[in-house]
């Protein structure tokens, strides 16, 4: 065992099974992004080495990693850390067709004081500032969804200097190459509004027209808020089944 691993379960609660102990200080690697998510973690020999543990202990401690949604395995290939998918998932409720990921047109990008709902998501201080982006989703050359994208400084700063059309339509992949952050879970809120002028122009309805919004807070393996996101849909786009058995 090295040293550095040795330290690391010494900090751990000696009272806990072996496997137990391995699971947490691994756990704490992962949330402390120890392993970029597009690099294979180790082999299950190479960790059972470092932990001085069998190899079934650590494929024990692997599939409880995996079972908690931490990390995921690919035959052939290796054990990552996990990606939540988003790729489809604001635009599941909306009528759109196909599987092609819609376009993305950032419409501006600012440096602004945290409206009173980001900076309680993001436990800010009062009078932080944050990183707002405007973005305009389009299918097939069509608006759909309008977002208001905040995110924290600065430990996003390198979206802040970057020319906004190098950005790719798919933000989270940005967050990983560019800033280090995977997400690894989120949460989402429906309700419904009325469109104000600015979002019925630009999602060409009319004012006043019920449009349906969605907050998101997506969040790091460790569980820290880096992502507050508002998301506006025309109501008469949109649509929701879900099968109950």
């Amino acid at each position: 065992m090295t040293s550095e691993t040795a330290a690391a379960l010494a900090q751990t609660d000696p009272r806990l099974p072996l496997h137990s102990r391995v699971k947490e200080d691994l756990v704490r690697r992962l949330r402390d992004n120890e392993w970029d998510a597009s690099t294979p973690l180790p082999s299950e020999r190479a960790l059972a080495d470092s932990y001085e543990i069998s190899i079934g202990t650590m494929r024990r401690v692997l599939a409880e990693a995996a079972a908690d949604g931490l990390i995921e395995r690919h035959q052939g290939h290796g054990t990552f850390v996990r990606r939540a998918d988003f790729q489809h998932s604001l635009f599941r409720f909306f009528r759109l067709g196909g599987d092609d990921v819609p376009g993305s047109r950032i419409l501006s990008r600012q440096i602004e004081p945290a409206p009173a709902p980001v900076a309680a998501a993001f436990d800010l201080e009062p009078d932080s500032v944050v990183l707002h982006l405007h973005r305009l989703r389009l299918w097939q050359e069509r608006p759909f969804l309008l977002e208001d994208i905040w995110l924290p400084l600065p430990l996003f700063d390198p979206l802040a200097k970057v020319e906004t059309e190098q950005l790719g339509a798919l933000l989270y992949p940005e967050y990983e190459t560019r800033v280090g952050v995977v997400i690894g879970s989120a949460s989402e809120e429906l309700s419904v509004s009325r469109a104000t002028q600015d979002q019925a122009r630009l999602l060409a309805g009319d004012q006043g027209e019920p449009v349906v919004r969605i907050v998101r807070r997506a969040r790091t393996h460790a569980g820290d808020v880096v992502e507050y996101r508002e998301s506006y849909g025309l109501a008469s786009s949109f649509s929701y089944r879900v099968e109950i058995n």
